[in-house]
């Protein structure tokens, strides 16, 4: 507790700094599995992608769209208009990076790359559809802790048990991203770099969500529905997929239950 209680005497935008390299450090350690075996059971795989999308489905209403709708009463418009048109930007937001940015998902030909055409290689494809995930991620992240000025102390404790939810399911990401690398024939190193770096993005969200919350406290609940309608996008168009295109959808669903409600405990045991 006193650990925390330092850690809340720093500026926000610090803590949003820290709480994302935090996440940065978990995507590594996933990433770092590659050091010790060259391939994940499939079952496993579908699992933690399943374990990832019911955290970012759990995370983005408990710990954005409700706090947003607290904050939303605090305005003079109707509760429903700010989130509404924050999800929503959000949305779109990922779907116009979704359609420029050249990238491919797992298990998918790389004949079926999203994006601009390009002649990228398939591991820097599969890099960048991760770094697009990481993204909505960090700025979650940045906005929670930006957002804890304006509310009162259990703000700090729900914007720690987001960053810890974001890096539980960080870890299976960057096992998802090394060892699909190292199967293409990469080495070890390159793999695990590869798979740490997606995250990169993580800390740089975090950063502006921050920062434009503090800079202006009206746009708090754009804000956190933009990076929870940024997470619904990437569920939907990703994760659910990618956990569901083998043969283990009852494991997967499984996953991402358990998913939503580990995450649902945290924010709910933090707040």
């Amino acid at each position: 507790m006193e650990l925390i209680k330092l850690f809340g005497t720093i500026s926000p935008v610090y803590q949003a700094l820290v709480g994302t390299l935090f996440t940065w450090f978990v995507t590594a350690l996933g990433a770092a599995v590659v050091f010790l075996k060259k391939d994940i059971d499939r079952k496993a795989l579908d699992a933690s992608l399943g374990f990832a999308a019911g955290i970012m489905i759990s995370a983005s209403f408990f710990s954005l769209i409700l706090p947003a709708i607290e904050f939303s009463e605090q305005g003079t418009l109707p509760s429903w208009v700010p989130v509404s048109i924050g999800f929503l930007l959000g949305g779109f937001t990922l779907r116009l990076l979704d359609r420029f940015i050249p990238h491919l998902h797992l298990f998918t030909p790389e004949k079926n790359a999203e994006g601009i055409k390009t002649k990228l290689p398939k591991t820097t494809l599969l890099v960048l559809a991760i770094t697009i995930h990481n993204l909505p991620e960090g700025l979650a992240v940045g906005v929670a802790f930006g957002s804890i000025g304006a509310s009162d102390k259990t703000a700090l404790l729900g914007a720690i048990a987001l960053t810890v939810g974001i890096a539980i399911q960080n870890f299976p990401e960057g096992v998802a991203v090394s060892l699909p690398l190292r199967r293409e024939g990469m080495s070890k190193f390159k793999s695990f770099w590869y798979g740490q770096l997606s995250a990169v993005v993580e800390p740089i969200g975090g950063v502006i969500g921050a920062s434009m919350v503090i800079l202006s406290k009206a746009l708090l609940p754009y804000a956190l529905s933009f990076a929870a309608g940024a997470m619904i996008f990437v569920v939907i168009e990703e994760l659910i997929p990618e956990s569901q295109s083998g043969e283990n959808t009852d494991i997967a669903t499984t996953g991402a239950i358990l998913g939503f409600v580990v995450m649902m405990i945290l924010d709910l045991a933090f707040s």
